[in-house]
Order: structure tokens, then sequence, then C-alpha cells
């Protein structure tokens, strides 16, 4: 199927926070309770449609574990985006989230927006990190926020979506050079240069609505 854009995502994050499981609710909308350790890098990729254009998602889940992180660094220069995930029954992958953040931002783009998400909320009897942290990190840092559940499905679509509609207001703003491929961003078939959508704004800042 053609497109106007297609947009490369990183899914970064410690070992076992469900970043596989996210990825396959949001391309095959399913969750698998029992998934096997990402060895090194897996690829999923979705057709989402933002005002009325097609744009292809093309995701890369990586290794949370430590043995892989200069695997996992290789993949964040051609990034648009990424999703930066704990796991809010687990203190310890929230504790770490800095050190992912500041390998983030030493090897992508100075423009790549980072979503960060606290997944597994619908283990909420079980919650070790309140969402008012996981907003005022998000803050700090000026990253977008949303909690999620991989396994109800509760805002991935939006998780995922939410961030493509942040860089395509950066690509409407000219924050991204998008002639350069490297940024992450790919021009498609469907684009037409003399037909440029207007800048649509600040809509879809993706200040996410409560989980379950």
């Amino acid at each position: 199927m053609s497109y106007a854009y297609l947009f490369k995502y990183i899914i970064i994050g410690d070992t076992g926070v469900g970043k596989s499981c996210l990825l396959l609710q949001f391309t095959d909308k399913r969750f698998q309770p029992v998934h096997d350790l990402t060895i090194g890098v897996e690829f999923g990729a979705r057709m989402i449609t933002i005002d009325g254009k097609q744009v292809k998602l093309q995701i890369w889940d990586t290794a949370g574990q430590e043995a892989f992180r200069s695997i996992t660094r290789s993949y964040y220069r051609g990034a648009a985006g990424a999703l930066l995930v704990y796991d809010i029954t687990r203190k310890d992958t929230f504790s770490h989230l800095a050190s992912w953040l500041e390998d983030a931002k030493q090897h992508s783009n100075s423009n790549m927006v980072i979503m960060l998400i606290g997944n597994k909320c619908d283990l909420e009897s079980k919650r070790e990190v309140n969402r008012e942290e996981g907003e005022i990190f998000a803050r700090e840092h000026g990253l977008i926020f949303m909690e999620t559940s991989a396994k109800t499905a509760a805002n991935v679509e939006e998780a995922f979506i939410n961030t493509a509609r942040e860089i395509y207001d950066k690509i409407q703003g000219g924050a991204f050079d998008i002639s350069n491929e490297a940024n992450g961003i790919k021009i498609g078939t469907q684009h037409s240069p003399t037909n440029r959508p207007l800048p649509v704004g600040s809509q879809g800042s993706g200040q996410g609505s409560g989980c379950c």
C-alpha cells in the first residue's frame, strides 16, 4: 500500500517492561502473555491515517538487556520517534529511565519525538510507580506521557498514534529535514510537494487520558 510518509520508531526500556507486547498489540491486536526475551532487535509495521494521509509506522523493538545496549544505540540515529517504556509495577524500571533517556538523546536526532509509557496499568493492585511520578518525569524532560496496558490494549493505539501526530506536526513546522532519511522519515508516493498540508498546530500533543 502506498503512503505519504514513513516514520521509523524505536521502542526502548528495561527488559520485561512489555515492549514486545506493546508492539504486538499495536500491529496484530493481540496479547501474548508469555513472550521470549527479545534478542537484539525485532520489527513490526502498521499503516495509520493522520489528517487523511496514510502514514506507515516502521517499529523496531529493542532488547532491554545491558548486553544488547550497543546494538540498540545503533538504531537511535535513524528513528523519528521513540517509545520509552517502564513497568508501573517495578520501581527499578522507572529508576532506570534517566539512563535510557541519556542514551537516546546522545545517539539520536535532536528532534526525535519521545513518548514516555508507563505500561501494565491493568495491574493497579501491584503498582509501585504513581501516575504523578510519570507525569513529573515527562514534564521535566519534555516528553509526551501516557499509561498503557498491552494486555487490555488501553491507550496502546493512542501511544503510537500520538507520537506519529507529534512527528507530523514537527514536519509541518519545518523541524525535520525530510529530505534526509537518516532522520527516520521517508516521503512516500502519496506525498505531493505542491499540496503540502497546512500546519496542524498543537492538537494531539498527547497528554494521555487515564488508563483502566
